[in-house]
């Protein structure tokens, strides 16, 4: 939702925020901004009231904010990598231990339900635990095969690429803000890092923390600001680059990193299948499903949003999985219980009930959901099941972003694959059948970049030694694993070539060194020799 000027709080008796004002000043402190900037208020999208009125940073800012990064970079470089590991690992418990005001950050400012807000207290400690023990074996020198044996010693270094830009989205306020950054800062780089403003108080209190940690000043950088303007100003300056947003923003990100010769990794749409095959276990597959497809109300990069249903199962499977979804509970409460929160804002209603209303109007049948709830906030949409949609409808191909899936049915798995890959984009996919060889065969024929077997998203996800990213239309490069860490590097080649060099000596001839290499070729040849 678009945030809007108000006036300071102190001075404005009629207001009532949902944080208190006093807080949002000392997480505010960290954003690089005037002295007297630009302010634009935030609600919580729970119920609509004033959440936090914030600084805005401008291009000039960002400059400023690169300056600092930079004049940090030489010194945090050279901080050994056991030293820089350890400030994560301390930031590890530090999250755990104060997750109380993290989630309720995470849920006034995203609105979802705090068991989704959870996930993202684990994401950030398990990717923190992860690179700080696994970062020296990712990184560590590798000698690789000389020109010549024994005389040719090459070794393989990865040295930080220098300051990295960061574009993190709303949709999950602590991971998509922190869990990218942690394997760049290990690697050795400094950043900036350009939060949404509608996520800004989940990622500056993630920020105090690592303050509070111990990780040096000027390491991390934040400025605050839309999209457009700050945010492209980060990118546009960074010696890397890292967004996560739409594909149509991503292909600009992409173009503009690409005419600067600079590295990208983007995490964009998906319109995420899930297959369920004639010999799944249906009970675990319904359960699959409801996680699958209305988790944190469906604004979730893997969520489901096309229902693949083997013909033979399929109307046994929806008679228990509508009325699972029916029963899911909506509330806008800061504890556990609910299952469902609400969407963040305006727009992403707009969206979605934009696209139920266009299939309910070309002949869709709602199965269950089709409506909002203002009853329970401004926001709250019921979990939606569209049956019979056809590739006209506007739910058919574009990503919803929201809690709405739509049903088909396939009568092999070859057809079912058929439709899974009929889409632009290849984020995530799921199938479900106990047959767990044949599910990894499926998997492997379906165009995604993660596929989960028998699962909805968090143990693909929570394998963090496994790469995760986008095909086609979802994005480039990947997070997590090896990947997910020399990304931020650039690989450089030392090689020390001993006693003779791989050139004419003593006063050979060319020719002769010519008929020398040649035999010394066709040995290596000969005896296996790379």
């Amino acid at each position: 939702m678009a945030p809007e000027t108000l006036v300071d709080p102190e001075t404005d008796p009629t207001a009532t925020y949902a944080i208190d004002p006093a807080l949002v000043r000392r997480l505010t402190d960290r954003v690089v901004c005037a002295a007297r900037p630009p302010r634009m208020q935030t609600r919580t999208p729970m119920t609509g009231a004033p959440l936090a009125d914030l600084p805005m940073s401008t291009p000039d800012d960002v400059e400023v904010a690169y300056q600092g990064a930079r004049s940090a970079a030489r010194a945090w470089s050279r901080t050994p990598l056991e030293r820089r590991a350890q400030v994560f690992l301390r930031f590890h418990d530090l999250v755990l231990e104060r997750q109380t005001e993290l989630l309720d950050l995470i849920q006034l400012e995203s609105g979802k339900a705090r068991r989704h807000a959870f996930e993202e207290i684990a994401d950030v400690a398990m990717v923190c635990r992860h690179y700080a023990r696994r970062a020296a074996g990712y990184l560590r020198p590798r000698r690789r095969a000389g020109a010549l044996p024994v005389l040719s010693q090459a070794v393989e270094l990865h040295q930080p690429r220098g300051v990295v830009g960061f574009v993190s989205p709303w949709n999950y306020p602590l991971s998509m803000s922190i869990t990218d950054l942690i394997p760049a800062l290990i690697a050795g780089n400094t950043a900036v890092l350009r939060p949404d403003t509608q996520a800004a108080l989940t990622a500056l209190q993630a920020v105090a923390l690592l303050d509070a940690v111990g990780l040096p000043e000027g390491v991390l950088k934040v400025v605050l600001g839309d999209g457009p303007t700050v945010g492209k100003a980060v990118l546009d300056r960074a010696d890397y680059v890292c967004f996560t947003g739409s594909t149509q923003t991503g292909r600009g990100v992409a173009r503009d990193a690409g005419e600067r010769l600079v590295g990208a990794s983007l995490e964009l749409g998906g319109k995420n299948p899930m297959y369920v095959a004639a010999d799944a276990d249906l009970d675990r597959a319904v359960a699959c499903a409801v996680r699958a497809c209305f988790s944190s109300a469906g604004q979730l990069c893997v969520s489901v949003e096309r229902l693949i249903l083997h013909e033979s199962i399929a109307d046994e499977f929806l008679a228990a999985f509508v009325p699972a979804t029916r029963a899911l509970r909506m509330s806008a409460d800061l504890a556990y219980g609910p299952e469902l929160g609400s969407l963040v804002g305006a727009d992403q209603l707009r969206r979605v009930t934009a696209h139920v209303e266009d299939a309910r109007r070309q002949g869709a049948r709602v199965l269950t959901g089709g409506r909002s709830r203002p009853d329970l906030g401004p926001y709250f949409y019921e979990p939606t099941v569209l049956d019979d949609v056809t590739p006209e409808m506007a739910c058919a191909r574009e990503e919803t972003f929201g809690p709405v899936v739509a049903v088909y049915r396939a009568g092999s798995d070859e057809a079912a694959i058929r439709l899974a890959n009929d889409s632009e984009f290849g984020l995530n996919a799921v199938v479900c059948t106990k047959d767990t060889r044949r599910g990894r065969a499926i998997a492997a024929s379906i165009q995604a970049g993660t596929v989960s077997v028998n699962d909805s998203y968090a143990a693909a996800w929570g394998s963090l030694g496994a790469p995760m990213g986008g095909l086609k239309s979802s994005g480039l490069g990947r997070r997590h694993g090896a990947e997910g860490i020399l990304k931020y590097t650039e690989s450089q080649n030392v090689t020390v070539q001993r006693l003779l060099p791989v050139a004419p000596v003593l006063g050979m001839s060319d020719a002769r060194f010519a008929d020398v290499l040649t035999a010394a070729l066709r040995a290596m040849k000969r005896f296996g020799l790379r």
